[in-house]
């Protein structure tokens, strides 16, 4: 790897190094350079390898990497004026690189931080030690919204409050890295550092290879092991809670899921029997043993908690009083991010553990002391005024911050008033000036501040550090564009070892045993949202081929008028489908709709499939603004029919065939009976417009089956003996109840074992009656009434399956 030669390999003259135009800020800490100018130690690699792939090749290879987190489907919630809307996952290309050496000496900090934090909440929800000695007071504790007080005396079962934590750090002028906030409540970032990992290494993979850098993986795996080894103790499942897709790290919580193998849940999805938690899942209720909540706790539980929440489970407290399940972080843990509490670990640390901080946090004073209160107001021009009981960072705070110094004479003096008036409800805290790290910006290399989060994972071990992490990075000079929701940037952070490191995987050894998870863990609400995407793409594929149709038909004529297309359009009117339009705003909701379940979903589904179906989605957008009626929307509906064969032909060629994958194929095969038997109905009436019969064809995907198999005569009962009757015709009614009768009698028994469910009688009696009948007895009335007993089967299963 080049450092500082004058040529490239081939003896091309070098480029012009990235370091030549990069100006470190004065006073100012940077990660990549020393105060001379000159790379750091584990930086001097890196930037020889960068200079010789040129600004020009870097620029190509980050282009590659936003490729893949859009292929991904990456996204962070932003909140704004607008709403809530997706925004791409904001990488800042050039990850930060710490040498492990320093890194060890962070971990040891932290690990002995988080230790404290244990001890600190077990006595606050226990002997209230530190209160009673005057260490802490009385009243901030009982004052923060982060005390829960139907916890207090609580003793987890796991032995522990807390099993992940994160903490964010920031290097200051002094070269000292400082504590700036805690994170025990629930913290967020963990999956977005391994997306970050990956985008970043495949567009430097040559340079990571190269580089001796820690592995990730082994974390999650010593962590996910932990986890299991929770749940076998309490003879339950280990489960993710998630508030649901609105949240703002809503796509961490599907890829953590995901990429542990652990099920992702929602409140609704959980309810308290007998004093324990239990999974509401298509086999019945069953046991969770660990549950890993990525909600604040105040929402986890309404009827002990907060009244109004909409995202918890009604008795989840008292099955955690009970010691029936783990809860990961335990309730009240969010206290420990109380900002004013950074005042007193100092004395904390020295009363609980007999020690000093080994990484200090930032300096704080609570404003509720005399003494502290004075210095903040003697100090106030150099200080960071914010609320002492937030649980947010410094520059995180949506206003409620504020810098002394950039104060008006008339802000400062209401500032102080209020300080003086209501003390307790302020901390100041020292104004430090961070660090900055390289991002790649218009070709070069540009400073910007960065803050790092850290994560720590309780195993059987004890704590283990995750050997990277991730940095926030700010968008411009300004600290307070490092927040996700302001602009920030996020960037990998890199552990380098001067040796080889150990590369772990996820995987098991191949001397560790396996189970293998049996059928009937589906969660009901995962089961309905898979039925639905499965019925709402079939309905839109059935749509696109009748538009398509009736658009070819328009082509040919030119005349709206005509017979079979004025009869088209009445058909499709009531279900919202408006052919003056050439694509429908019926047709796009449908596929909207169809894109909200597999969201409901993401941890189930894979992210080829998901990115299949993001752009069906983008696709009849883009032509809603450009297509219009006859020729044009023709061509358009053959696009978006291949696309939907696409997907579903991903979906079925790859989706393991578990109960999931047969709630989905059920959904398909019940919109696909009823889309056909309505169609029938209407196109093979007696009094059908001349080329009904034709057009039923070519809905029906059957033209050269049906000049094959009926070569002389053609005609009505030709037509509904092919695509009603023909159990060899995958387009035809009886071929779906065929594959309803056998995908719902494999679903899991709800009436006891040896009992049919009431769907399963019912696709019986559907079935057999329809194969027994012949083309002259399905009239129009017979069809229309078969699409409504069609229809009731998902109504039988929803109450089966769905309650």
């Amino acid at each position: 790897m080049a450092k500082g030669n004058q040529k490239r390999a081939g003896g091309r003259p070098r480029a012009q190094s990235l370091l030549e135009h990069y100006r470190p800020i004065e006073g100012v800490v940077d990660e990549m350079v020393d105060a001379s100018g000159h790379p750091r130690p584990a930086w001097r690699s890196f930037i020889g390898a960068m200079d010789d792939l040129g600004a020009e090749a870097l620029g190509q290879r980050f282009a590659r990497a936003d490729q893949y987190l859009r292929d991904a489907g990456v996204y962070y919630r932003v909140y704004d004026k607008a709403g809530a809307n997706e925004r791409e996952w904001p990488l800042a290309h050039v990850p930060l690189l710490i040498d492990e050496k320093e890194w060890a000496e962070i971990s040891a900090g932290l690990v002995q931080r988080a230790d404290l934090f244990e001890t600190m909440l077990a006595d606050i929800y226990g002997p209230n030690r530190l209160i009673e000695k005057g260490i802490l007071p009385a009243g901030l504790i009982a004052a923060s919204p982060e005390y829960l007080r139907p916890v207090v005396g609580v003793r987890p079962a796991s032995g522990h409050f807390l099993h992940m934590v994160a903490f964010e750090l920031g290097r200051g002028p002094d070269g000292r890295w400082w504590v700036l906030g805690d994170r025990t409540q629930a913290p967020s970032g963990a999956g977005f550092a391994l997306e970050n990992r990956v985008a970043t290494t495949r567009a430097l993979s040559d340079i990571y290879g190269e580089l001796h850098v820690h592995r990730l993986a082994g974390f999650f795996r010593r962590f996910r092991d932990a986890l299991n080894g929770m749940a076998k103790d309490s003879g339950g499942r280990v489960a993710i809670l998630t508030p649901g897709p609105l949240n703002e790290t809503y796509y961490e919580h599907a890829y953590i899921a995901r990429y542990l193998g652990i099920m992702l849940l929602e409140g609704e999805d959980l309810t308290v029997s007998g004093g324990r938690l239990m999974v509401r899942t298509v086999s019945g209720l069953m046991p969770i043993g660990v549950l890993w909540r990525r909600l604040d706790a105040a929402f986890a539980d309404p009827l002990e908690l907060k009244p109004d929440s909409q995202i918890g489970t009604p008795g989840l407290v008292e099955a955690i009083r009970r010691g029936t399940v783990s809860a990961v972080n335990g309730l009240g843990s969010g206290l420990a991010e109380t900002r004013a509490l950074l005042s007193f670990l100092p004395r904390i640390a020295r009363e609980l553990h007999g020690e000093e901080l080994k990484l200090p946090n930032i300096a704080t004073w609570w404003c509720g002391q005399q003494a502290e209160r004075d210095h903040v107001l003697a100090n106030i021009d150099r200080m960071v005024v914010g609320p002492a009981l937030s649980t947010r960072l410094a520059f995180e705070d949506d206003g409620a911050t504020r810098l002394g110094s950039a104060l008006s004479a008339g802000g400062r003096a209401e500032l102080i008033a209020r300080i003086e008036a209501d003390g307790v409800g302020f901390v100041g805290q020292e104004a430090v000036t961070l660090s900055t790290t390289p991002v790649f910006a218009g070709g070069r290399l540009e400073p910007r501040p960065a803050s790092l989060r850290v994560y720590l994972a309780r195993t059987h071990e004890g704590w283990t550090v995750m050997p990277g992490g991730f940095a926030r990075v700010g968008f411009s000079l300004d600290p307070t564009a490092m927040a996700m929701q302001r602009g920030g940037q996020a960037a990998d952070v890199w552990v380098v070892s001067d040796r080889p490191v150990e590369r772990e995987t996820l995987l098991p050894q191949e001397t560790d045993g396996f189970t293998r998870t049996m059928p009937g863990s589906l969660p009901s609400r995962a089961a309905e949202n898979l039925t639905w995407l499965g019925r709402y793409i079939e309905r839109s594929e059935d749509t696109v081929r009748v538009l398509r149709a009736y658009h070819v038909r328009l082509a040919e004529t030119s005349d709206p008028e005509m017979p079979l297309l004025a009869d088209i359009r009445d058909y499709l009117e009531p279900f919202g489908i408006e052919v003056e339009t050439a694509i429908p705003l019926g047709l796009i909701g449908t596929l909207d709709s169809a894109v909200y379940s597999a969201g409901q979903i993401r941890d189930r589904f894979s992210p080829d499939g998901w990115l299949a179906l993001k752009d069906l989605s983008k696709t009849i957008h883009k032509f809603a603004e450009t297509v219009a009626p006859g020729d044009d929307a023709t061509r358009a509906m053959t696009v978006m029919l291949r696309k939907l064969a696409g997907f579903s032909g991903l979906l079925h060629e790859n989706m393991y065939r578990f109960t999931g994958w047969r709630f989905l194929e059920i959904g398909r095969r019940l919109e696909r009976g009823i889309q056909i038997a309505r169609t029938l109905a209407r196109l093979t009436k007696a009094d059908a417009p001349d080329g009904a019969l034709d057009m039923m064809l070519e809905i029906g995907d059957s033209v050269m089956t049906h000049r094959r198999q009926y070569p002389v005569q053609s005609g009505r009962r030709t037509v509904i003996d092919l695509l009603a009757l023909d159990p060899l015709n995958p387009r035809s009614i009886l071929f779906q109840l065929e594959r309803l009768k056998a995908e719902i009698g494999m679903l899991p028994s709800v009436g006891g074992e040896g009992h049919m469910s009431p769907a399963a009688k019912e696709i019986l009696q559907l079935n057999t009656a329809l194969a027994v009948m012949e083309p002259q007895d399905m009239t129009a009335k017979v069809l229309d009434d078969l699409a409504i007993q069609i229809g009731d089967l998902y109504n039988s299963l929803a109450r089966a399956y769905f309650g």
